[in-house]
């Protein structure tokens, strides 16, 4: 009797400690690791409109840089937070603005995954925003696809989250689709 209670509790102590490692702890600027997003994505769309009266604008935009071997890897989709809270997400060549308060902010990128090690690749941001003003950022997610002559693969994850100047942050919203996202229920 006392060796099926001492499994039990094993099996418990080890489900909690299982579960517990499975927790992303993520930086404060980004949000709850349990949001997620889905998105929908269309082409030809008119450039974005600038930002309201008093407020600035953050264009948020994801470039995706896959090898060809990389085709069954699907389009990631890419979280955006600002100061603790999720505000949107990408897929693919795509981006969404966000007007903001002028004054500091903390961003955050990161791939949305049920893959716990993937949503710990973030990239973290800050800006002082001014009134009237447009601020480019661009996550780029890389898949890389290496295949071995026995049958094997592997794959390279990376995610780069840089602010882009003018000219570039334009092109790349030109380059792009829109992006809308809605969190998942």
């Amino acid at each position: 009797m006392k060796s099926r209670h001492f499994i039990l509790l094993l099996c418990a102590s080890l489900l909690a400690a299982v579960q517990a490692g499975a927790k992303t702890i993520l930086p404060d600027a980004c949000g709850d690791d349990k949001v997620s997003f889905e998105v929908k994505t269309a082409k030809d769309q008119p450039p974005p409109a600038p930002p309201a009266a008093g407020k600035a604008q953050i264009v948020f935009i994801e470039t995706l840089d896959r090898t060809w071997g990389c085709l069954g890897c699907g389009t990631p989709s890419t979280r955006f937070g600002m100061d603790g809270a999720w505000v949107g997400a990408n897929q693919g060549d795509s981006y969404f603005t966000l007007d903001v308060a002028p004054g500091e902010h903390h961003l955050c990128t990161g791939w949305q995954s049920i893959f716990g090690h993937v949503n710990k690749m973030v990239g973290l941001a800050s800006l002082t925003a001014e009134a009237g003003k447009v601020y480019y950022f661009e996550a780029k997610a890389t898949l890389h696809v290496h295949s071995y002559g026995n049958n094997s693969r592997e794959t390279d994850r990376d995610l780069q989250f840089t602010q882009l100047n003018d000219d570039e942050g334009k092109y790349r919203v030109k380059a792009s689709k829109v992006s809308t996202s809605t969190p998942s229920k």
